[in-house]
């Protein structure tokens, strides 16, 4: 009895099904007055494009016919244009928007993804590097988005070659079809040589589960059929694939290519098939070898596909793992995809960390078909499941919690508790207002559970209630502690227009503006900063409110004033503010004197901005101190009164010197003539004796 397997991939893949169903539908739903066209053969199947044809669907295959076809255009009719799934360059999306035709776009999700890549990057001045068939319709369309020339390899040996060319930045992308061994290959190419390039990893996942299918059931069967068209540059990999564990392999586009005599001693044969190839044709390969109906084989394939729901919890086995995905094998028709959002909670995290290939694993479907024919499961659902009865229990007990913010929602925080999802309120946050959520991102948060409700998945949490209790207990321990006159030193928490908030640590304290300084304030901004350490002093407690101050004894400047500032001293300050009636003179920080108007100059001064500028700096005599009400009056006029007077009396100490010198020169001369005159009578009487 011969055994006949079929892979479980076998057959149209996402993208194939979705461009030929595009095309299909387009035929039903078309009128007599349209015409639909595909341009270049949807898929390289000849079946499948012959059936088409058979419906009246033509092909374009270049832009040159695409413009022979708008010169000949009939008046009236419809035009569709239905773009393939190996997609097009951007040229033949412009011609076909300016030709006034209706463009159907049935390009594969990964190969436009591969677009939008080599779009983007190109723009930013990268070289594009494509490993495929130049000649593949795929790489043509890629190659259409780049906006500087690509480099195109499909071997290590290709890309040696090509060394002169390969500098700067680059960016590596695959044609999706691409053999995966040959891309790993080249791959390890470029990180030997040490490039400075960035690698996407392009490969359809489809392609990549059929060539891994394709050879573990080869290397397991004694016969391989490989079913496609024989321009299908997937299929074309498959059957090198196949060939290297099976050297009976076989490449047959339909029924009629096989010889059935060439696997009669075979015991089990195994088929796969390209992307290409509809479910038809491989039913007539496996039915004409095999005593189980290709009926039979999707009965059980359905029943398979039954477990395989939203929903459902199964087992899987990893197959392959990347830095934000994980592959499971589900024993489905199609492999499951586990997103770095649905392992984990943690932002960023590096899957190939935490999971290795071969690790059975327990997950949920969310979704049979993601849109690209893929599975998508969540492994952090099934953890959060058992994570909900640990918070159950610390709802029932009122026990703290402790979990990280990853992600700040409007209206809240979302906290990750054993990849359970708690959600916070912004009113429940902090005991205050908080306006910038976003600071609470990453950090590991405490609080108490008080709404859980597990069959809306609610859950809510309330830090507010852990930080007023524990505010409490602070305010307490800080009041017992403290007295009028203590030195505190506190964190600057507030700074308004009339003072300053200081955090003492289980209170706020008010710094007064007024309390500021020995001097005059005008905003307090230019005194503290929020997040500043201050001493102060408390000046005063009413209740729970304190008053602090900065104005210590030791630094008080009027503690000597009536000293430094006696009636009749001679000072030198700034003109700090000015008046109608004078202007307030800064003798030093805490101290300032009034000059009166009257008191500026003899002459008649309006008003002092006439005489002084602010910052100026003048001297002035003391003319009345009043300790009492810390009111010194000064006096420029008393004081140049004073320098006149003193000039006056200088003067006149030089006349009156100068006079007295006169008087004693006239007196030496008179004393030096009587000498001179006595000399000669001498000396006749000292002759005559």
């Amino acid at each position: 009895m011969r055994e006949v397997m079929v892979a479980k991939s076998a057959g149209f893949c996402f993208g194939v099904k979705r461009a030929v169903d595009t095309v299909y539908e387009q035929v039903n739903n078309s009128t007599d007055n349209t015409k639909v066209y595909t341009y270049g053969p949807i898929i390289h199947n000849e079946e499948v494009v012959n059936d088409l044809a058979s419906k009246g669907v033509d092909i374009i295959e270049d832009e040159e016919a695409l413009d022979r076809l708008s010169g000949n255009k009939e008046n009236g009719v419809n035009y569709k244009i239905v773009i393939r799934s190996h997609g097009v360059g951007r040229s033949v999306y412009d011609k076909i928007n300016s030709s006034g035709f209706e463009l159907i776009d049935a390009t594969c999700p990964f190969v436009k993804k591969i677009h939008n890549i080599v779009d983007e990057e190109s723009k930013n001045g990268k070289t594009i590097i494509i490993t495929g068939d130049e000649k593949h319709p795929e790489v043509q369309g890629i190659i259409g988005w780049c906006n500087s020339t690509p480099i195109i390899i499909d071997s290590v040996n290709k890309a040696e070659k090509c060394a002169d060319k390969l500098h700067d930045e680059m960016v590596l992308v695959s044609q999706t079809t691409f053999n995966n061994r040959k891309f790993k290959e080249l791959v390890e190419f470029f990180e030997k040589k040490d490039y400075n390039i960035r690698v996407y990893s392009t490969i359809c996942n489809a392609t990549e589960v059929r060539q891994a299918d394709a050879d573990k059931l080869a290397a397991n069967v004694d016969a391989m059929i490989v079913i496609g068209g024989k321009h299908s540059s997937n299929t074309q990999k498959l059957y090198e694939i196949s060939k290297k564990q099976c050297k009976n392999t076989y490449y047959i586009q339909t029924l009629v290519d096989l010889d059935l005599t060439v696997i009669e001693s075979a015991k089990r044969v195994g088929i796969t098939a390209g992307a290409s190839t509809p479910n038809n044709i491989i039913k007539e390969v496996h039915d004409s070898m095999s005593e189980l109906s290709f009926e039979e084989l999707l009965k059980q394939s359905e029943e398979n596909e039954n477990k395989i729901r939203t929903g459902s919890v199964v087992e899987g086995r990893i197959i392959d793992v990347k830095p934000d995905e994980i592959i499971v094998d589900i024993q489905y028709k199609s492999d499951g995809i586990i997103t770095r959002n649905e392992y984990s909670n943690t932002p960023n995290l590096d899957l190939t960390t935490v999971a290795k290939v071969g690790d059975p694993i327990t997950v949920k479907v969310i979704k049979t078909n993601d849109g690209e024919g893929q599975v998508l499961l969540s492994y952090k659902r099934v953890a959060a499941e058992k994570s909900y009865e640990k918070l159950e229990e610390a709802f029932n007990n009122e026990e703290v919690v402790k979990g990280v913010v990853t992600e700040v929602r409007e209206g809240g925080l979302s906290v990750t508790v054993d990849e359970c999802k708690v959600f916070i309120p912004a009113s429940l946050v902090s005991d205050t207002f908080e306006k910038n959520l976003d600071k609470f991102m990453g950090q590991e948060l405490e609080f108490v559970i008080t709404e859980f409700n597990p069959k809306k998945r609610r859950v809510i949490g309330n830090r507010k209630t852990l930080i007023v209790a524990e505010k409490a207990e602070a305010s307490k321990k800080l009041f017992d502690s403290i007295k009028v006159g203590d030195v505190v030193e506190g964190t600057v928490k507030n700074v308004t227009s009339f003072g300053a908030f200081i955090d003492l640590g289980g209170a706020d304290g008010l710094l007064h503006i007024s309390e500021m300084s020995w001097g005059r304030i005008d905003d307090p901004k230019s005194v503290v900063k929020v997040g500043e350490k201050v001493k102060t002093f408390i000046k005063e407690i009413n209740g729970d409110k304190i008053a602090l101050s900065l104005k210590f004894d030791d630094t008080n400047p009027w503690t000597n004033a009536s000293e430094k500032y006696a009636i009749g001293n001679v000072v030198t300050g700034k003109i700090a503010r000015m008046t109608a009636f004078g202007a307030f003179v800064e003798l030093e920080q805490g101290v300032d004197a009034l000059l009166h108007v009257s008191q500026i100059s003899n002459e008649h001064v309006e008003k002092p901005e006439d005489v002084f500028k602010i910052g100026q700096e003048i001297t002035a005599k003391i003319v009345d101190f009043k300790e009492a009400d810390k009111k010194i009056s000064l006096s420029i006029k008393a004081l140049n009164n004073d320098l006149a007077d003193a000039e006056k009396e200088t003067v006149a100490e030089e006349t009156v010197a100068e006079e007295t010198a006169a008087e004693e020169t006239v007196a030496e001369d008179n004393v030096a003539e009587e000498t001179v005159e006595a000399a000669p009578e001498q000396s006749a009487d000292e002759s005559e004796e």
